[in-house]
């Protein structure tokens, strides 16, 4: 939290001295007691007082001018608020290896079952395309708020072979660019999800550089276990993740890189990216909120006065 205004914060010198003009007034009324010597007879024909109840107004007022002056002061704090608007490209690979039964049902079904949950919780006025990848790259949807037209495509997706993860990097920012022509376009941002390494078209790295040229972030997803399989012409052929080229992709090209090895860690990880992209942080000013407490203070402080000895502080 920070001040605009921290010049306020000197009227805390006063509200201190009157806090502490009324300790030295109760240990004036405290010594003046001790006064009369006989404790017995003063027990007896003196009310039983207040205790501590009588310190709670004092206390309240003084609460009151602090949260007030700390008001005064405009203390300012990060918010996390909505985006009203930005172009999510998601690029999902359709590569044969997608097929790869160690995550259940198999790497493709539980990609896209998390992917469609992505897509319908991203807010609605968000562009929102996608790019199927494998030996090359495709636009299948142009970025949109027709979300339907993405959840139709999301389900229409089959797997072939190869994998053009540079070409998809490629196709994402010319459709992000055919659609932000303004002058202030609003912010973009690439999702890549895939499990295998670059075997054709241009180099991730070339791809990388690209994105961080133009400004739109890359966040990548290596989905699987160095443990995948599938079957090929009758023989078991091994599709390990390829985890360190999406890290370097999504490094070069300032985005944020995850690794999910099952359908639930997936979901896990569309979430967090739904919420680094769907919102922003902004510093506001949160001046009223000490305003609202102060007065509360000083609506408690009239209460309990009112309450406790039928006078106001």
């Amino acid at each position: 939290m920070t001040l605009l205004s921290p010049m306020w914060l000197l009227l805390l010198v006063p509200v201190a001295l009157l806090a502490a003009g009324y300790v030295v007034a109760q240990r004036r009324r405290t010594e003046y007691a001790v006064r009369f010597t006989n404790l017995d007879l003063l027990d007896k024909v003196a009310p039983r007082g207040p205790g501590w109840r009588k310190h709670v107004p004092a206390a309240l007022s003084l609460a009151m001018f602090v949260l007030l002056v700390a008001g005064f002061a405009r203390p300012t704090a990060e918010v996390t608020v909505p985006r009203e608007r930005a172009t999510i490209m998601v690029a999902f690979d359709v590569s044969a290896s997608m097929a790869a039964t160690d995550v259940s049902p198999d790497r493709f079904s539980a990609a896209r079952q998390a992917a469609t949950q992505f897509v319908e919780h991203l807010p609605p006025r968000f562009n929102l395309g996608l790019v199927a990848f494998s030996e090359n790259a495709s636009v299948v949807v142009p970025p949109t708020t027709d979300r339907p037209a993405v959840l139709g495509a999301l389900d229409r997706l089959t797997t072939t072979a190869g994998t053009a993860i540079g070409e998809a990097v490629y196709s994402s920012l010319d459709a992000i660019e055919a659609l932000d022509t303004e002058e202030q376009a609003p912010p973009a941002h690439i999702v890549l999800l895939s499990d295998g390494e670059n075997t054709t078209g241009r180099t991730v790295e070339e791809s990388a550089r690209e994105a961080a040229a133009r400004g739109v972030p890359v966040t990548t997803i290596a989905y699987g276990t160095q443990e995948g399989v599938i079957e090929l012409q009758g023989r078991q052929l091994p599709v390990p993740v390829d985890a360190p080229a999406l890290q370097r992709l999504a490094e070069t090209a300032g985005g944020g890189f995850y690794e999910a090895a099952s359908g639930d860690e997936l979901q896990a990880v569309y979430e967090d990216i739904g919420t680094s992209v769907g919102y922003r942080t902004e510093r506001q000013e949160i001046w009223q909120w000490f305003v609202a407490a102060g007065l509360i203070a000083a609506l408690l402080a009239a209460a309990t006065s009112m309450l406790w000895f039928a006078r106001l502080p």
